[in-house]
């Protein structure tokens, strides 16, 4: 039976395990161009979460490294910074598009509410690593440049020069990038 989209296990086979993650412990690879790295323990890793409403991440940082605007279309995130400081913030919706961002350091907290644009960056020299509460066992990311650059089959480059206000030759090079 499936429940959510996910298989939900009979009672029967239930054990103390559908309950259990061993994940949070190690940092993620950050040796990427964002110099992030996030370990989700959501419903696909943690199957007793399954209708709970409830997930998590490990946010792992390089010095100066980002975790690209995105949103979650189906919670709330709750983050503490658990080591070094972040640059954060989220953008509202129209018409205003306002930008709220705070400097959050060793044991803050901050919200970034549901379906909301939104970053994280170290802006400094040493790595930094936080907790993220999300209100969903499966909140779902869109990372925002993949979305409008990395799309399949790519979206348009006259809409997207014309949205952007830029030459096709710009979008055409951005795209080549995803």
């Amino acid at each position: 039976m499936f429940v959510n989209g996910f298989v939900c296990k009979s009672p029967k086979l239930v054990t103390a395990d559908d309950f259990t993650a061993h994940s949070l412990d190690k940092p993620g690879n950050t040796s990427n161009p964002q110099g992030s790295a996030v370990t989700p323990v959501f419903v696909e890793q943690l199957t007793g979460l399954n209708t709970l409403g409830v997930s998590l991440a490990r946010l792992d940082f390089a010095p100066y490294g980002l975790i690209v605007p995105h949103y979650h279309p189906r919670g709330t995130e709750i983050m503490t910074v658990l080591e070094g400081e972040l640059y954060v913030g989220f953008v509202t919706s129209a018409p205003d598009f306002k930008l709220f961002t705070k400097i959050v350091k060793k044991g803050d907290v901050f919200v970034f509410p549901k379906g909301l644009v939104h970053f994280q960056f170290n802006y400094g020299a040493k790595k930094a690593v936080a907790i993220s509460g999300l209100g969903s066992q499966d909140p779902g990311v869109v990372l925002v440049p993949n979305a409008v650059f990395g799309s399949n089959p790519p979206i348009n480059d006259g809409i997207l020069a014309k949205a952007f206000q830029l030459d096709k030759k710009i979008i055409d090079y951005l795209q080549s990038k995803f």
